[in-house]
């Protein structure tokens, strides 16, 4: 014989509600403890590629504004970015970001390297793939223009030239 419906459903919501609720809040407060390593190195170091390459300063603060937070080695870190699980989702793509392409690093970048990161610079912004609308909805400065799209693709298509002649 089963148990009768309300019966169940009873002891599904106790269960919910003095067991799955508490053990859920406790594993958030738990999750404090363990922030990621955060990204707080120095964004213009000596590859830096404003160390390395002309970078007119409209196009550096550009750069700096709506770039450096994901691609060199400084990130500056919203307060909400100490709540896990949100750091580690942010960490996360500070580091793909970083894998991805490095401006603190780029001057070390083998000219064929360089060379296709800047199409993929190209690319990814005339596309406005770059910065990611996830980032620019957080940081309004990165929002750019079409103008300002057209100032990074090219410098970026003028930097290729040099790097690497067709």
């Amino acid at each position: 014989m089963s148990p009768p419906a309300v019966f169940v459903r009873s002891m599904k919501t106790l269960l919910r509600r003095r067991v799955l609720a508490p053990l859920f809040g406790l594993t958030l407060v738990e999750i404090q403890f363990f922030p990621p390593t955060r990204n707080l190195g120095s964004a213009e170091g000596p590859d830096d590629i404003s160390h390395k390459a002309a970078v007119p300063a409209d196009v550096h603060r550009l750069l700096a504004e709506a770039c450096y937070d994901c691609h060199s080695n400084r990130t500056r870190y919203p307060w909400y970015a100490g709540v896990q699980p949100v750091g580690w989702w942010l960490n996360h793509h500070v580091h793909e970001g970083k894998r991805e392409l490095n401006f603190s690093q780029f001057g070390a970048y083998p000219a064929k390297r360089a060379a296709r990161k800047l199409d993929a610079i190209v690319d990814e912004v005339e596309h406005g793939d770059m910065p990611l609308r996830s980032y620019a909805w957080m940081h309004p400065a990165a929002r750019l223009t079409a103008t300002e799209r057209k100032m990074i693709t090219t410098w970026a298509e003028a930097l290729h030239d040099k790097i690497q002649p067709d």
